[in-house]
């Protein structure tokens, strides 16, 4: 099943930095020698097995941006599933981003009106920290009104910390088939064991599709911190030609699971009972991946069905 993702956003505002970091497994200082997207660069991104994002990267220099208003318009925008817009946070030129994308959503609603549209506020680690906040829910608040009639999602970004994979975990759980079915199941096996916290992340980006948490943690971050530190570790196995397949965290406070578990997913179990042993935990992730390796397999059947 083929999902269309436009990713626009003016020239050098991070757009192919952020798609090469999630997708191609670069790390954030190595995208400095990206160059700038020529026109529109496709890619197929498989996730989750049957799902593929058919991500067009829309080069953002003045003159593609008026093309793509002209004489590619139903091309580019038709038949859209989602529109991500990427917003350089320091852009000097505020008035001209804004223009572009009202332009997009006037093409999004002729051509693809059901399509979900999401703004990234990037490059959040060159403000200041204590004026964050302030200037996202700022230009959020100007987001939303000027998105209207549609909706907007916003999110602040940065390929330098864990918000990236905040925002780009909340796309993509927008686009999996049967999610809420996936949720139940994994709320049920946080049960059965006697979970904390039990997350499911996609085995190659490492985004987080699906989480059940069951007792209160005041870090709102920490999946996308893990995403991160996981996926950093994997790409350094990698290098050294060894597979990354689990690893066990334990203090006096917790103990800390993550285990290959489908075909295409990770799960990481989070386990505070000190009298529960390691053992079986272990066993029970083992016992329960034929039935999320059952309900992957359906899910994938209906997505080439519908």
């Amino acid at each position: 099943m083929k999902k269309k993702v436009l990713l626009m956003g003016k020239s050098g505002s991070g757009k192919t930095s952020m798609r090469s970091i999630i997708f191609a497994n670069y790390i954030a200082r190595d995208t400095r020698r990206l160059g700038a997207t020529i026109d529109v660069e496709h890619s197929h991104v498989r996730f989750l097995g049957n799902l593929v994002l058919n991500l067009w990267d829309c080069g953002g220099q003045e003159a593609f941006m008026e093309n793509y208003f002209a004489s590619q318009r139903d091309n580019i925008f038709r038949n859209v599933e989602v529109l991500i817009y990427v917003f350089d946070v320091e852009s000097r030129e505020l008035d001209k981003d804004m223009h572009y994308y009202q332009s997009c959503l006037e093409a999004i609603l002729q051509n693809s009106p059901e399509a979900k549209i999401f703004c990234l506020v990037h490059k959040m680690d060159l403000v200041q920290e204590d004026q964050r906040d302030l200037i996202f829910r700022e230009r959020e608040e100007d987001l939303k009104r000027l998105s209207l009639p549609l909706e907007c999602t916003c999110f602040r970004t940065s390929i330098w910390d864990e918000t990236l994979y905040r925002a780009w975990s909340s796309i993509v759980y927008m686009l999996i088939p049967n999610v809420k079915e996936l949720e139940q199941s994994l709320n049920q096996f946080a049960n059965i064991i006697d979970a904390d916290e039990v997350l499911l992340f996609e085995r190659a980006t490492f985004l987080v599709i699906s989480h059940c948490q069951r007792r209160f943690h005041r870090d709102v971050h920490r999946f996308e911190k893990v995403s991160n530190i996981i996926k950093q570790f994997k790409l350094s196995c990698s290098k050294l030609a060894s597979q990354f397949l689990s690893m066990e965290v334990r203090n006096t406070n917790f103990a800390a699971f993550i285990d290959v578990f489908t075909s295409n997913t990770y799960v990481m179990v989070i386990m505070s009972d000190p009298g529960i042993p390691s053992a079986a935990t272990l066993i029970n992730i083992r016992n329960a991946r034929k039935h999320f390796e059952k309900l992957e397999r359906a899910s994938q059947s209906s997505a080439l069905s519908g």
